[in-house]
């Protein structure tokens, strides 16, 4: 079974909405470090996502350094990695340009946007709390 599911999103691939799912899931501690990853066949079965698309995501966390490919082990999840050096500044530019803009589109205050950004990320460490109480 997939421990976890997409979000109806048209703006963003299944390829990213996949792939963002999964890397919550661990950094949340939904998935632990070590534990079995879902395999092709039951990610796509589980997320009604082309088989295709389930393989490479898989490669793409392995790559990205968030899976690890043991020959007769399977793929399992590897602690979650150091930031690269680039990640950051990769954040704090583009994608918080992207937040931004979206936010002033929709006419969102900067209030209401660091208000919501603070309960996201309380949100994120409640639930690697109670992932962790596991």
């Amino acid at each position: 079974m997939t421990p976890f599911r997409l979000k109806a999103d048209s703006s963003q691939s299944i390829f990213d909405q996949v792939v963002y799912a999964a890397t919550k899931a661990i950094l949340s501690g939904a998935l632990k470090p070590g534990e079995p990853f879902p395999s092709v066949r039951t990610m796509a079965a589980d997320l009604k996502i082309h088989p295709n698309t389930a393989h490479k995501v898989i490669q793409h966390l392995i790559q990205e350094r968030w899976l690890i490919a043991s020959p007769g082990r399977g793929t399992t999840v590897a602690t979650p990695p150091q930031a690269r050096s680039g990640d950051r500044q990769r954040l704090l530019s583009q994608d918080i340009e992207q937040l931004v803009v979206e936010a002033r589109r929709v006419g969102a205050s900067l209030d209401q946007v660091l208000e919501s950004i603070e309960n996201h990320w309380k949100s994120l460490d409640r639930l690697k709390a109670v992932g962790d109480d596991n």
